[in-house]
């Protein structure tokens, strides 16, 4: 051991060992990784190790694909066997709720260019499993080529012996006490055996993620929580597989079981419904290779299922039980990136390792390296979360929720009771007693649309029941006036004598005079997309950011890593609230309570004004494609603004509307959103931000690379679709001519249209306005076209009315 490393891992588990295996390829070697115990010790000896590419999030679905594909690699690299059985999966539908979502998962692994899955029937699940499950109730299945599972003991070991052999080093038995942040920005790393100093420090740290986050300073939203499988005897069903091949991975969502073959016996893992978490604060130090007596009474009705899906198992000896720990995060997503003061890294969370491992190591090692991963990995990122949600109540009720739904279909238009009610606007009361049905964005309660109290929503993958209340919402707001809360909007202050040069140099368009707005595209320096803000500049000479909530996290990151003299930015999107006023009616509503003259306030500017007794930030821009205003004002005094604002337009046809009518009218405006249109792993010109990028101005963040960027081959494009009874919701394959030409990033209907939309990423020569081509909605194949972007109000007359 050295007394000092450009990088220490703590933890020697699969996702530890793949950290310090991607940092040595990418040309890393002066790296350790430090174990308390041995290599293993905590979860990853006891997983189950399968290994699938399916995943809800296909960004990460591709990332299971490429740790898939790495094993041979590390076995090759490392002379290690890995264990690998390569046996292929099948997840089974026993109803047609999950039999559509299979079907959208097939077209989802097309879009992304997987080729291994296809559709099969029963009477093919039938053979593929050679009998050994009970296929009368099946409907269908997704099989995959690219499953199997592996020796977790090999695969740890051939990472690390991999890494070793780039020069990296593997400490074993030897404790992380204590972490400090130096004032160069290094760290010493306090071990049992010295203290070693490093530029970098990653916690993958596992079951002991909280504790080593707490060392940082860093309080994670991690819990381990047991988990159940159980080995039997010899079957003889297993046994008289033909030709001798192995049973399948095969997954029965419907009966939340997963069962794989283990020698000529049946490994059967099961989530069950009722979940329990161990030790929430992190397993105790001393905890190493046990296991957590069998808890059979709380599995008894999952296992029930199980055993009636495999007959065989009614005379089985069960040979071996296994309750171990595994880290979750609140939406069961790993960890990943930066966090807490320069230089610590975290890779943990990561309860499906031997899928995930691989892509987690990767992209760590490529932001540590790089700045940035190669791939979009938001839905990884650490960042996602915010302070409010690693309260222990939140992560107990996330997590939970999490594990029993993890076999659980869930529907689009489903809202999850776990975690709510935390932050709520100041007229949430008053709204809800109006009849709002509410979302949860990072934790503020949002609303979606309006109903009558005694109004059900079942959860759908089609349409939802509330079809008819949204397009009511969206002819109020084209013929009259729609109010809705933006209380949901992040807003980050940015003020002092270097602020204007700061947000030149940090945003891509250019800077607004007084009293106007920008659209701002936020670069990467690499050239991809960081954000796609709206830059204000007030009467004060304050500047306003302005973008999506759920970012603020991942915002603030940034922005504090880039951050300069003479700049103060203050995230005050819990301080601040506001309306959205949309429709022909809005400046004659908001005029009778106004005491300046709105008439002279044109599109794209900004600036304040009394209405009744709140002085408010009023700024004229459009989601909807109306006329519309949006009116900021303190949080405080969101309720009363809401009285007066729908006073005041009751004579006008005034409605209160939520979310879903916007989006709908966004996207009949071809409007983009982030992580649909706008996202990490795409560059301006594929998305036509380019169009507000000032080129001509000097340096700014990005702007080397987007310049110098190939043109992309992909660009986004209007679609309209012959849905029938459902419409696309984003990464569904575009076809022309039976080959996949593009994909699409968002979709739904568009009410004031009566018509179908999508918007997609399309080959360049399959962008023709009026080609016939095909989209999958719902796994089914569905004619549409391509039409013009901006469908509703092409020449923006309304907005700018």
């Amino acid at each position: 051991m050295k007394t000092s490393y450009r990088a220490v891992v703590i933890g020697g588990g699969v996702v530890g060992a793949s950290v310090l295996y991607h940092l040595t390829k990418l040309g890393w070697s002066d790296v350790a990784l430090i174990e308390r115990a041995e290599l293993t010790a905590g979860s990853t000896w006891h997983a189950a190790a399968g290994f699938h590419a399916f995943n809800g999030d296909p960004n990460i679905a591709a990332l299971q694909d490429y740790t898939i594909n790495l094993y041979k690699t590390i076995e090759s690299e490392s002379g290690q066997d890995v264990g690998l059985h390569m046996t292929g999966g099948v997840n089974i539908a026993t109803n047609q709720s999950r039999w559509e979502q299979l079907q959208a998962s097939w077209a989802t692994f097309k879009a992304m260019g997987i080729e291994t899955a296809r559709l099969v029937t029963p009477a093919e699940v039938h053979d593929l499993t050679g009998g050994v499950i009970r296929t009368d109730d099946v409907l269908g299945g997704l099989w995959d080529d690219n499953e199997g599972y592996l020796d977790p003991n090999g695969t740890t070991h051939a990472y690390a012996g991999a890494a070793k052999k780039r020069g990296a080093e593997v400490i074993l038995r030897n404790r992380v006490l204590e972490l400090h942040h130096r004032p160069d920005g290094t760290w010493d790393v306090v071990t049992e055996k010295g203290t070693i100093n490093a530029e970098h420090v990653v916690n993958a740290g596992g079951l002991w993620a909280k504790q080593c986050g707490l060392m940082a300073g860093v309080d994670l939203p991690v819990t381990p929580m047991e988990h159940h499988y159980l080995i039997t005897d010899d079957l003889e069903g297993i046994k008289a597989l033909p030709g001798g091949r192995e049973l399948p991975v095969i997954a029965d969502l419907d009966g939340f079981t997963y069962a794989r073959q283990e020698r000529q016996g049946l490994l059967l893992g099961v989530y069950e419904r009722n979940p329990k978490h161990w030790n929430m604060d992190g397993a105790p130090w001393d905890y190493g290779m046990e296991l957590i007596p069998e808890d059979i009474d709380r599995i008894a009705e999952e296992l029930g299922i199980g055993f009636d899906r495999y007959p065989e198992l009614a005379n089985a000896g069960i040979r071996k039980w296994v309750n171990g720990a595994f880290t979750f995060a609140p939406d069961g997503n790993p960890l990943v990136g930066p966090v807490g003061p320069r230089g610590y890294w975290v890779a943990c969370g990561v309860m499906a390792g031997f899928s995930q491992g691989g892509g987690v190591g990767k992209s760590l090692a490529e932001w540590m390296i790089h700045g940035a991963p190669e791939n979009d990995i938001y839905g990884m990122d650490v960042a996602r979360f915010g302070p409010h949600q690693s309260n222990k109540e939140y992560i107990r009720q996330t997590t939970g929720q999490f594990y029993a739904r993890r076999f659980v279909v869930t529907y689009p238009n489903e809202q999850l009771p776990a975690g709510r009610n935390i932050r709520l606007s100041g007229a949430y009361q008053d709204m809800t007693a109006a009849g709002a049905r509410w979302g949860n964005l990072w934790g503020l309660e949002v609303p979606l649309y309006f109903a009558a109290q005694d109004f059900e929503e079942p959860g759908t993958l089609r349409r939802s029941a509330n079809f008819s209340l949204v397009a009511a919402e969206c002819a109020a707001v084209r013929d009259a006036a729609g109010l809705l809360d933006i209380s949901g909007y992040a807003r980050y202050k940015v003020t002092g004598p270097q602020a204007r040069q700061w947000l030149d140099r940090l945003l891509a368009c250019d800077m607004p005079a007084t009293g106007q707005i920008k659209l701002a595209p936020m670069l990467h320096e690499n050239g991809r997309l960081m954000g796609d803000l709206t830059v204000f500049q007030w009467e004060d000479g304050s500047y306003w950011l302005m973008g999506s909530y759920g970012l603020r996290a991942f915002h603030m990151r940034w922005f504090r890593d880039h951050l300069e003299n003479g700049v103060q930015i203050d995230d005050i999107s819990d301080a601040t609230a506001g309306f959205s006023l949309s429709g022909p009616k809005a400046r004659e509503i908001l005029q009778s309570v106004a005491e300046v003259d709105l008439s002279t306030l044109g599109m794209m500017q900004c600036g304040s004004s009394d209405l009744g007794l709140h002085r408010v930030a009023i700024a004229r821009l459009s989601l909807s494609g109306e006329l519309a205003y949006e009116i900021n004002c303190p949080a405080c005094e969101h309720a009363s603004l809401r009285k007066l604002l729908l006073d005041a337009g009751a004579a006008h046809g005034i409605k209160e509307i939520g979310f879903a009518a916007m989006l709908s009218m966004r996207l009949e405006k071809s409007i983009g959103i982030w992580n649909a249109e706008f996202t990490q792993g795409y560059t301006p010109a594929m998305t036509g931000l380019d169009r507000w990028i000032a080129w001509d101005k000097g340096d700014f963040i990005g702007k080397t690379a987007a310049a110098s960027a190939p043109a992309p081959d992909r660009m986004l494009t209007m679609l309209q679709i012959d849905a029938d009874g459902a419409d696309a919701v984003g990464f569904e394959p575009v076809w022309k001519d039976g080959a996949v030409v593009g994909v699409t990033t968002s979709g739904g209907y568009g009410h004031r249209l009566g018509q179908s939309l999508a918007l997609a990423l399309i080959d360049n020569d399959a962008r023709t306005e009026g080609l016939d081509i095909a989209v999958h909605v719902m796994g089914e194949l569905r004619p549409a076209k391509v039409i013009a972007m901006s469908p509703y109000d092409p020449t923006g007359a309304r907005m700018r009315a």
